[in-house]
């Protein structure tokens, strides 16, 4: 059954807040992570999405750009 409430979205991060996250080490940082992207990164921004840290990043493959959601934490 249908309850009428959405999941929860994705709260993405501030710059600063994002460096903050990885800078007190509760997120991973971007680069770190680059072996899973599997593309050239065109966007990222790191969000809490069901209480843990993600990266949302709109990543060019094959002349396409694809959004990838990748688990950045620690």
């Amino acid at each position: 059954m249908l309850s009428g409430v959405a999941p929860a979205a994705a709260q993405c991060l501030s710059q600063g807040e994002a460096r903050q996250a990885v800078a007190s080490g509760q997120a991973q940082p971007l680069g770190s992570l680059m072996g899973q992207v599997g593309g050239e990164i065109v966007k990222a921004d790191l969000c809490i999405e069901g209480g843990r840290y993600v990266y949302r990043l709109s990543v060019l493959v094959g002349g396409q750009v694809q959004t990838k959601v990748i688990n950045a934490s620690r």
